[in-house]
């Protein structure tokens, strides 16, 4: 039970957190050219050079996620890059109209706040320290984390 608690659910959590990013990065490597495409629409220069940084941070970063190889210096380097991505490639206000139902800047407004998601999961890794057993969690759903009791104790 040890196992499961603290070895296999935080795992398949970062499973589920970084696992579209060695995908993306595939993807941009088999559409080479749309990839190139997007990565010089936006303002920054060296596109090709961008593209295959971009390439390698989303086939590496992840893995060393996975493995807990230097995961929190990774976790911060994709959380970066997600930021950067979401800034310079999914300007959703540059739009007319882009909360409208045929907006094309709709889109971009989601891909943005997927963005700053996936930067607030990998800012826990960041932060994040030993995991709470997943047995306690579902035992105590409603309990706050394992944060909230140092920083009540603290308090008196």
């Amino acid at each position: 039970m040890i196992w499961i608690n603290l070895v296999a659910i935080p795992l398949a959590a970062k499973f589920c957190l970084v696992g579209m990013f060695p995908l993306s990065a595939y993807d941009k490597i088999a559409h080479w050219g749309e990839a190139m495409g997007q990565a010089k629409s936006g303002p920054l220069p060296f596109p090709s050079l961008l593209l295959v940084l971009g390439i390698a941070v989303e086939a590496i970063a992840p893995l060393l996620i996975v493995a807990g190889l230097w995961d929190r210096a990774a976790a911060l380097l994709l959380a970066g890059f997600c930021v950067v991505t979401a800034v310079m490639y999914h300007q959703f206000w540059t739009f007319p109209r882009f909360w409208s139902r045929n907006g094309e800047g709709r889109a971009h407004l989601w891909d943005f706040l997927k963005n700053f998601g996936l930067v607030g999961g990998l800012l826990l890794v960041v932060i994040g320290g030993s995991y709470a057993p997943a047995s306690q969690a579902a035992t105590h759903p409603l309990s706050n984390g394992p944060w909230a009791a140092s920083a009540t104790s603290s308090k008196q």
